[in-house]
């Protein structure tokens, strides 16, 4: 019941913040979501062995957001990623006594910057530029896909798809999440992508889910490596933000840029 109900309570803030937020609302939830998956993030790292500097890796991610995501000069964005190369090597530098870690924790002090804030950056890129629809299918493709994944693994799965990071997943799985995902983006996006050919669109559909089972594998990958089953217990039944967002944080950068470029 629990599960149910978070998960309720999720649909209805993700739908909302989608279809009805103002742009400022928009950030500030963006801002809130980069910043609760960056503490998940960071403290994945620590549970691998890695002192990674907390706040700073927090400021560095909300300053790589904002660059972004808030109208500014186009050097911003360069700038922003350079200072907090800069300042994070500077903290690793300062802090670091000894051992074989110190790239490694640079690295990942980086990743809320590059894994969190770009791709969520992206996501608020699209409500801000194409309205809430072209982002909602998005979504909405990522939750159809993953709900057939489960579904056809369990009827149908016989072969791993990944089996040393995620021995659940099946071969099959993934085959029903192509093929229901794809669908959802090319016939939904009739209506919500009606500037895009059919066939465009099920390719993006296609994209779109190959990147948000690679997403959700790379994610798992990070717990698994840690040691933890979930990213946190911030979601009673559901794990973490990050278990939330994984799919999109692989999907939305590609989708933004087919979006915008093609």
């Amino acid at each position: 019941m629990t599960r149910v109900l978070s998960g309720a309570v999720l649909i209805v803030l993700t739908v909302a913040v989608v279809w009805f937020a103002s742009p400022r609302v928009l950030f500030a939830m963006a801002l809130l979501v980069t910043l609760a998956a960056s503490f998940e993030l960071v403290d994945l790292a620590r549970a691998g062995g890695l002192d990674v500097p907390r706040v700073p890796s927090h400021l560095a991610a909300t300053l790589t957001l904002a660059a972004a995501s808030i109208p500014s000069p186009p050097w911003a964005l360069t700038v922003t990623l350079l200072a907090a190369f800069l300042g994070l090597a500077l903290v690793t530098l300062g802090s670091w006594r000894g051992g074989p870690e110190a790239m490694a924790t640079v690295s990942v002090s980086l990743l809320p910057s590059i894994y969190l804030a770009l791709p969520i950056a992206a996501l608020v890129a699209i409500r801000v530029n194409g309205g809430p629809a072209p982002l909602f299918l998005l979504m909405l493709t990522i939750i159809v896909s993953d709900t057939a994944q489960y579904y056809a693994g369990r009827a149908f799965g016989t072969r791993p798809l990944a089996p040393a990071i995620s021995p659940k997943k099946t071969v099959e799985g993934a085959v029903g999440g192509f093929l229901f995902g794809a669908l959802t983006l090319a016939f939904v996006g009739h209506w919500w992508l009606a500037g895009v050919p059919v066939a465009m669109r099920a390719l993006v559909g296609l994209a779109v889910v190959a990147l948000g089972i690679a997403g959700d594998l790379f994610e798992s990958m990070l717990k698994r490596s840690a040691g933890v089953k979930d990213s946190s217990s911030l979601i009673p039944g559901h794990g973490g933000i990050l278990d939330r967002i994984d799919a999109l944080l692989f999907a939305a950068p590609v989708y933004y840029i087919v979006l915008k470029y093609v």
